[in-house]
């Protein structure tokens, strides 16, 4: 299952970008090619996960297709599927670009219940203090 290999340089990224703070959920973008399930990785993350600030925290997968360009009529065009045939002329010899994308595309933090060193929290006093 190489979905944990993939689920161990997720996790150093949200790491690095996380900067210490718990996170709640990552977005990720993976190609295509790589052939990812969603609910493996997940399950690969909260294993490599356990111990760590993402503990506890899930991954929104974007698929990135493949670009196709057909050998045999010249047609260009994408598809979520590396294994796809021309869509225009059916033909199998057909060249694939990209889709081996792994792009950590955002992570959402968990919410501070306080602030060290700011008495009114992490929301602020809407009425100000002194």
């Amino acid at each position: 299952m190489h979905e944990f290999g993939i689920a161990e340089s997720i996790l150093a990224a949200v790491e690095g970008r996380a900067d210490g703070r718990r996170i709640r959920r990552a977005r990720v973008q993976v190609g295509a090619l790589l052939h990812v399930a969603e609910p493996s990785l997940n399950d690969a993350f909260s294993l490599v996960a356990e111990g760590t600030v993402a503990e506890g925290a899930h991954l929104d997968l974007v698929t990135v297709p493949v670009r196709l360009t057909c050998r045999a009529c010249g047609d260009v065009s994408t598809s979520v599927d590396p294994y796809a045939v021309c869509p225009r002329c059916g033909d199998s010899d057909v060249d694939c670009e990209g889709g081996d994308d792994l792009v950590l595309e955002s992570i959402q933090l968990a919410e501070a219940t306080h602030v060290p060193g700011n008495s009114r929290g992490d929301r602020g006093d809407s009425e100000g203090s002194s």
